[in-house]
C-alpha cells in the first residue's frame, strides 16, 4: 500500500521511496528511507497535507507525494534501545567528561589567527538562540522553521579572536531550498576554521544526519546536543563519552535557552579550531552495507576524482559521496571529463545492483544505519515528552477538522481588536496627549522668545506636527508585534502553514508561503527575506508579489489617522475591511499570475512541525524593543528628513520667498501636474498627491506630510468626504511598498523585477481605489 492509505494512528514501514530529483533526495535526507517506521498522526482540516511521526519528530507532506511512498502496515511496536548495562549517564550540563581531544597538540594555528566558526544545524534546532548566547546578540528567535534566512556573524563573548556565523537551517548538504544553498556555499567556499553543529537532542536521529555530512568535510567540528534539559526531564539521556568515541568528535550537552553548557562548548570549539583537530571518523559504512557495496563505491570514486577534488578545493570523501548521489553542483565543480563521468555511472550501477537500492537511497541508508548504531549504543530514549503530549492536546482545537479555521479567525480577530481598540489605542492616546502637551509648551516658549517665524513654523508645523504625529503610533505597532511574536514563539505559525496549505494551493502556492505573508503583516522587508525558505523560484517570486498586499504595520498610522477623522465609531470595521481587502486582492492577483506569468504547480509541502513552547519573555521583549527602536530611528531619520523637505517645499516658492498660502509653493506646482490623474479616484488635491509621494520613502510619512500640509483634521475633512477617504485608504493599502521593501525585493529578484512590482502595484491600487470610490458613490 502507499503511505496516504494509512489511517490515523496506523504505523507502517517504508518499502520504496518513489519520485525523482531534489524532492526525493529531500525525503531521503529527512529520514524517509526504506525500513523507516512511519506513524500517521493526523490529516489537515481540509484533508491534506498529512502529519506523520518519523525518527521521533513530526513531518508533513501532501497526499500526492505520499502516493509515491510504498509501505507495509504493521502493528505499532516500541523499539527497545540500550539493553543491559551498556548505557552510562552523561555528565551534567556544563560538566566535563572524558574528552575526545585530551591528546596534546604541538602545532596550533599562529597567534592572531581569527578562529571562524560556522554555526550549522537543522531548522528550529535552536541555532539563533545559541548564537545569541555565544555572541551576546539579540537576533530574532522563533519557533518555526526558517527564522534565520541570511548569514549573521558575531564575536564570541570574551574571545575577540573568534567569529561565529549563524547559518540558515539545513537538513543536509544536498540543498533543496535557497537557504540551504546559502549554508552549504558558506561552509564549502569560506572554509571556516571550525564548525559548531547544533543538534536537537529530543530528535537525535534526524539531527545526526547532517552531522554525518559535516564530518565528511574534514573540518574540525564540535557537536552541541541542545535541549538536553527537555530530554533529561522526560527520562532520557546520552552517554556522551561513548558517543564521542563512536563519532570521533567532541560532544557537549547544552541547553541554549537556559544558557547551560555554553562555556564548555566554547572551550571545546576554540580548542579544535586552534589545533585543527579533524574528525577521527568519516567512514560510516557498517554491517548493513551488504557486501561492502557502498564502501567500495565511495573509495573507488575517491581514487578516481582525487586530483579534481584537490583542484576544486573540495573535501575528497564529501565530493566522492556527492558525485555518487548525482549532485550536479559538485559534479560541475569537479570539472570531470566525460569518460570519468561514465566510470562513476558504472560504479553507481554496480553499487545499486549489489545493494538492491538506488544510489540516493543506498547512501542515505548507509548514514541512517550508522546513526541507529550510535543511537542504540549511546542514547536512552525518553518517554513521550510532556511537550509533545501538550502539543497534541492543543492541536485537537487549533488544527482540528472543524475548529482550525474558526480558531485562526478568532485568534487574529482578537489580536486586531486588542491592538486597535483596547491596548494599542489606549497607549496611543496617552502618547498623543504627551506629545500635544510638549508641542504646546514649545509653541508658547517660542512665542514668548519671539523666535523667527520660519524657524517657529519648522519646529511646530514641521517637526512636532509631522514627526510627532507618526511617533504617536509607536504603541499600536509595538502591541501588534507583541501578539505576532507570541504566535511565532509558541509554534502556532507552523500550524497555520499546515492548515492553510490546501487553500493556498488553489492559488498556486504552498502552505509554507503563509509564514512570509504573515510576517509581511508586521513588515514587508523580513517577509520578503523569509521567502528564502521556499524551495521553488516560482513560489518565491509569486509569494514576494503577494507580500506587499499584506498590510504592514507601517501603514497603521495612515489607517488610524483617517479612521479617527472620518470613521470615528467604526474603527475596527474599517481596519477589518482594509486587511481583508489586501488579502483578497493578493489572492486574486495570485490567481491571475499563476495562470499567466507564473504557470506551474506549487512546490511540495515538506515541513517539520515543532512542539508548542511557552514564548520566551526575553525573546518577546527584545523583539519589541528592536521594532520600537527601528520605528523611532526611522521617525528621526527618513521620516524626519522627508518632513523637513516637505515643509521646505510647501513653505517657499521658486524664488525662495516664504509664501502666504501653500498653494503658491514649490510643492503645489510639482504636485499640481500629477493631481489631475487622481480625479477619477476622488482625491485630486496636490497636498494628498504629495503625501502619497512621500510614502515611497516610508509609509508613515504619509501622515506626517498630511499633518504638515493641512495643519488640522478639519482642513482635511473640508477636502475629503468619507467616500473619498475610503478610496484613499484603499490606494494607500495597495500601492507600492516603501524604499526599504523595494530594495529588499531588488536584492531577492533583481532590479527589473522590483520595477515591475512597483508599477504593477500602483496600477492595482489605482484600479481598486476607483472601484471602491465608484461603489461608495453609487451606494
Amino acid at each position: 500500500m502507499t503511505l496516504d492509505q494509512l489511517e490515523i494512528g496506523e504505523t507502517g514501514y517504508v518499502d520504496v521511496v518513489g519520485g525523482n530529483g531534489a524532492l526525493r533526495q529531500h525525503f531521503l535526507d529527512m529520514g524517509l528511507i526504506p525500513g523507516a517506521e512511519v506513524t500517521i498522526v493526523k490529516y489537515a482540516p481540509m484533508g491534506d497535507p498529512i502529519e506523520m511521526r518519523i525518527h521521533g519528530y513530526e513531518l508533513t507532506l501532501r497526499r500526492d507525494d505520499a502516493k509515491n511512498i510504498t509501505v507495509h502496515k504493521v502493528k505499532k511496536t516500541d523499539h527497545i534501545h540500550n539493553k543491559g548495562e551498556e548505557f552510562h549517564e552523561h555528565p551534567g550540563l556544563g560538566e566535563d567528561g572524558v574528552r575526545y581531544h585530551d591528546r596534546k597538540q604541538e602545532h596550533p594555528l599562529p597567534e592572531g589567527t581569527t578562529l571562524t566558526f560556522a554555526l550549522a544545524g537543522n531548522q528550529n534546532a535552536g541555532k539563533t538562540t545559541l548564537f545569541n548566547q555565544l555572541t551576546g546578540s539579540n537576533q530574532h528567535v522563533g519557533n518555526f522553521p526558517g527564522v534565520t534566512v541570511d548569514q549573521k556573524s558575531g564575536v564570541i563573548k570574551n574571545h575577540s579572536e573568534t567569529q561565529v556565523v549563524d547559518l540558515p537551517g539545513i537538513y543536509s548538504l544536498s540543498p533543496y531550498t535557497t537557504e540551504e544553498i546559502v549554508s552549504r556555499r558558506y561552509i564549502l567556499d569560506e572554509q571556516p576554521k571550525g564548525i559548531i553543529n547544533i543538534a536537537d537532542a529530543t530528535s537525535i536521529e534526524r539531527s545526526l544526519y547532517l552531522t554525518m555530512q559535516l564530518m565528511e568535510l574534514d573540518t574540525p567540528i564540535v557537536l552541541a546536543l541542545n535541549m538536553m534539559d527537555e530530554m533529561i526531564g522526560n527520562g532520557g539521556g546520552v552517554d556522551i563519552n561513548k558517543m564521542e568515541h563512536m563519532l570521533g568528535i567532541p560532544v557537549v550537552p547544552i541547553s541554549a535557552a537556559k544558557n547551560e553548557g555554553i562555556d564548555e562548548l566554547v572551550r571545546h570549539a576554540i580548542h579544535i579550531a586552534k589545533y585543527q583537530e579533524k574528525p577521527l571518523v568519516t567512514d560510516f559504512c557498517g554491517e548493513n552495507d551488504y557486501g561492502g557495496a557502498v564502501h567500495r563505491a565511495i573509495h573507488a570514486t575517491m581514487h578516481l576524482i582525487e586530483d579534481h577534488a584537490k583542484a576544486a578545493h573540495l573535501p575528497l570523501r564529501f565530493a566522492a559521496t556527492k558525485a555518487l548521489e548525482g549532485d550536479h553542483r559538485i559534479i560541475q565543480a569537479l570539472a570531470l571529463e566525460e569518460n570519468e563521468k561514465e566510470m562513476i555511472e558504472h560504479i553507481v550501477k554496480q553499487m545499486e545492483n549489489e545493494r538492491g537500492l538506488d544510489r540516493s537511497a543506498a547512501i542515505a541508508d548507509m548514514r541512517y544505519s550508522f546513526i541507529m548504531k550510535v543511537v542504540d549504543a549511546c542514547v536512552k530514549k525518553p518517554k513521550e515528552s510532556k511537550e509533545r503530549l501538550r502539543s497534541e492536546r492543543i492541536d485537537r482545537i487549533l488544527t482540528g477538522k472543524y475548529t482550525a479555521i474558526p480558531a485562526f479567525v478568532l485568534i487574529m480577530g482578537c489580536v486586531f481588536f486588542l491592538t486597535f481598540n483596547v491596548i494599542g489605542a489606549y497607549l496611543q492616546g496617552l502618547l498623543e496627549d504627551g506629545i500635544g502637551a510638549l508641542s504646546h509648551v514649545v509653541d508658547h516658549a517660542f512665542t514668548l522668545w519671539h523666535v523667527n517665524s520660519v524657524v517657529h513654523s519648522l519646529v511646530i508645523d514641521g517637526i512636532f506636527n509631522g514627526v510627532g504625529t507618526v511617533l504617536s503610533f509607536v504603541p499600536i505597532i509595538v502591541t501588534l508585534f507583541f501578539f505576532l511574536s507570541i504566535l511565532e514563539d509558541s509554534g502556532y505559525m507552523a500550524r497555520i502553514a499546515f492548515v492553510m496549505d490546501k487553500l493556498l494551493r488553489k492559488i498556486g502556492l504552498s502552505g509554507r508561503s503563509v509564514v512570509p505573508m504573515l510576517i509581511g503583516f508586521g513588515c514587508s522587508v523580513p517577509g520578503v527575506m523569509s521567502t528564502r525558505t521556499l524551495p521553488s523560484e516560482r513560489d518565491r517570486k509569486l509569494t514576494i508579489m503577494m507580500i506587499p498586499f499584506m498590510s504592514c504595520t507601517a501603514k497603521l498610522p495612515i489607517y488610524a489617522f483617517f479612521t479617527a477623522a472620518f470613521f470615528p465609531h467604526r474603527g475596527g470595521l474599517v481596519m477589518l475591511f482594509l486587511y481583508i481587502t489586501g488579502i483578497v486582492v493578493g489572492i486574486l492577483t495570485a490567481l491571475v499570475l499563476k495562470n499567466s506569468y507564473f504557470k506551474g504547480e506549487a512546490v511540495p509541502f515538506v515541513m517539520e512541525l515543532p512542539n508548542y513552547r511557552m514564548p520566551s519573555a526575553k525573546n518577546v521583549l527584545e523583539l519589541l524593543w528592536d521594532k520600537a527602536k527601528d520605528f523611532v530611528e526611522r521617525a528621526f531619520t527618513v521620516i524626519f528628513v522627508a518632513t523637513i523637505i516637505i515643509w521646505f517645499l510647501q513653505t517657499f516658492n521658486f524664488s525662495l520667498n516664504v509664501v502666504q498660502n501653500s498653494k503658491d509653493s514649490i510643492l503645489a506646482v510639482i504636485a499640481g501636474f500629477l493631481a489631475p490623474l487622481f480625479k477619477p479616484v476622488g482625491f485630486a488635491d496636490w497636498r494628498i498627491v504629495t503625501a502619497l509621494i512621500s510614502g515611497f520613502m516610508a509609509k508613515e510619512s504619509v501622515v506626517s506630510t498630511l499633518s504638515v500640509l493641512f495643519g488640522s483634521t478639519k482642513a482635511l475633512q473640508a477636502v475629503l468626504t468619507p467616500a473619498k477617504a475610503l478610496s484613499l485608504l484603499v490606494f494607500c493599502l495597495l500601492y507600492t511598498p516603501c524604499v526599504a521593501a523595494i530594495s529588499s525585493i531588488k536584492r531577492e529578484l533583481g532590479g527589473k523585477m522590483a520595477c515591475v512590482i512597483v508599477l504593477f502595484q500602483c496600477g492595482i491600487a489605482y484600479l481598486c481605489a476607483f472601484i471602491v470610490y465608484l461603489c461608495t458613490m453609487i451606494l
